[in-house]
């Protein structure tokens, strides 16, 4: 297992992504954070940092681009969460970008426990 300091720092933004939604779940605000926009705008920001945080200092193979390509469908979910903020369909949006932020976050811890590989072959199959 190789978690090192960068991961506990994601672990901690991620963290801050999830104790205000969870409250906003039950109360349906939280301080500084008021409706589905606020939400969705605060995981943005933090989703981001939380992800460079996780990926300075990877090396960019399969996994990470894999990992990179995930963060960027995350993102792109995260902004159409924030810009239907105040339509029906903001409370699904914003379910489906925590999850999405969750799933992400799990895919790098796995990747740097090492227990994700996925080289490339070594030797030509005949």
């Amino acid at each position: 297992m190789r978690l090192t300091l960068k991961d506990l720092a994601a672990t901690v933004l991620v963290a801050a992504i999830a104790v205000p939604y969870i409250g906003y779940l039950i109360r349906g605000d939280m301080p500084f954070i008021e409706d589905a926009r606020g939400m969705s705008a605060t995981g943005l920001v933090l989703a981001l940092a939380a992800f460079l945080v996780m990926s300075r200092g990877d090396a960019f193979d399969r996994v990470s681009k894999v990992e990179t390509a995930g963060a960027v469908a995350v993102l792109a979910l995260g902004v159409v969460a924030l810009i239907f903020a105040e339509t029906a369909a903001a409370e699904g949006l914003l379910a489906a970008f925590m999850i999405s932020i969750a799933l992400i976050w799990v895919a790098k811890l796995v990747h740097h426990a090492d227990f994700l590989h996925w080289h490339a072959p070594t030797g030509v199959a005949r």
